[in-house]
């Protein structure tokens, strides 16, 4: 993990601490060398609130991968040459 505060540090910087660190991404925070928690943008948050929103109580794994689209791009033909040749050794 590179992006670490202690909690130290973090004591020390405040809040200027975390600002500058969640610039590089989420923020993980140490107390005695050990990850007690990790600080999120905004952003992030929302984006893991909403994955979490689209997996409803219930839903398979199938219904999951039917309900999002693939994005993709390579066509079945390739993908099926590019198995034949992985499970060819």
């Amino acid at each position: 993990m590179d992006n670490v505060l202690t909690n130290a540090e973090l004591k020390r910087r405040g809040v200027a601490g975390i600002e500058s660190a969640l610039a590089r991404g989420p923020v993980h925070i140490y107390k005695r060398n050990r990850p007690t928690a990790v600080v999120l943008s905004e952003k992030d948050y929302q984006r893991l609130l909403n994955a979490q929103n689209d997996a409803l109580p219930g839903m398979s794994a199938l219904d999951w991968l039917v309900a999002h689209p693939s994005s993709g791009k390579l066509s079945k033909k390739a993908i099926d040459e590019r198995m034949q040749v992985e499970r060819s050794w």
